[in-house]
């Protein structure tokens, strides 16, 4: 912490992109602080073979513990809370952190949103938290290659359901199945369907049967449908609460548009992985935050912005 008690950075949370941005600032020898609620989306993760250098595969729990402990080393330790609010003072950003011991604040003079986004959980009978307990896939980038031939059903509906349905069908297997939870498809995208064989159930899932820790079958229209590999793909919310609240330009789902630099419009304020628009993917997220994490480094000395003879933004 600066003898004025504001800090060069604060990052708010803890996931692939959070955890590598305070690897870099802290081997940058800044003071940062690491804010992490405890919800990282990449702790769903089973095993990812796409993600370079492990051959055999990596789990997202351990991937985590991995990076903080690397961090570890250098005396970096996240801090468990949830940043409840966000605000922009003169040189500065205030972060006020509820925790176990109660409202606590922060000050940074930059700060990088690192916060993510969590999937939309499709509702099934008796079944909650699907995609959180590792029941559903929602990543066939990350994972299609191990579904490749297999018998596979994506629960979506609307361009992003059938849109992945067809990229499973063009890259990993002939035999895809769209489960629309109860909504029609469009003319259009029936014909879209068609066109990649698709097969499409509307009617909404009555009832699912178990085995061990799979879903081995769907009753959907009073037939039973089995599958060997299920995604969801119901589209996300973002966490940006934060960033819109004091702004920030975003997209329609609220995904935070950044420059080349990955700093948002609001100045001294940088976002980093799954809460910026773009391809949601763990290597992408860590290059986000090496990019921000540079940036913040070189301009530490600097004015920010709102300070006589500040402009970072060059």
């Amino acid at each position: 912490m600066a003898e004025d008690g504001v800090l060069d950075c604060l990052i708010i949370g803890g996931g692939p992109a959070g955890l590598t941005a305070a690897l870099y600032l802290v081997r940058f020898n800044r003071r940062i602080a690491l804010v992490d609620s405890g919800a990282s989306r990449a702790a769903w993760i089973p095993t990812s073979h796409n993600f370079p250098v492990f051959s055999e595969g990596i789990g997202g729990p351990e991937m985590l513990r991995r990076q903080r402990e690397n961090l570890a080393q250098y005396g970096v330790k996240p801090l468990s809370a949830r940043v409840s609010g966000l605000l922009r003072q003169p040189g500065c950003f205030v972060a006020t952190l509820e925790g176990d011991a109660g409202a606590r604040q922060l000050r940074a003079r930059r700060v990088l949103l690192a916060t993510g986004s969590v999937d939309i959980e499709p509702e099934l009978p008796d079944l909650p938290d699907a995609v959180q307990r590792g029941l559903l896939r929602y990543c066939p980038i990350c994972d299609g290659y191990e579904a490749r031939g297999r018998r596979v059903a994506v629960f979506g509906h609307g361009a992003r359901g059938l849109g992945e349905a067809v990229f499973v069908a063009r890259s990993y297997t002939p035999d895809v199945t769209l489960l629309t939870l109860g909504q029609a498809l469009s003319e259009e995208d029936e014909a879209r369907a068609r066109e990649h064989n698709i097969r499409v159930i509307t009617s909404r899932i009555e009832a699912l049967e178990m085995e061990g820790d799979r879903i081995s079958a769907i009753r959907a229209g009073g037939q039973e449908h089995r599958f060997e590999t299920l995604y969801s793909a119901l589209g996300l919310k973002i966490r940006s609460d934060l960033a819109l609240a004091l702004g920030a330009e975003h997209d329609e789902a609220g995904a935070l548009i950044v420059d080349d630099h990955n700093r948002t419009s609001i100045p001294g304020l940088y976002a980093a992985g799954d809460v910026v628009r773009g391809l949601n993917q763990i290597v992408v997220a860590m290059g986000h935050a090496a990019i921000a994490a540079t940036d913040i480094h070189n301009h530490c000395e600097l004015p920010t912005e709102d300070e006589p003879g500040g402009n970072t933004q060059g």
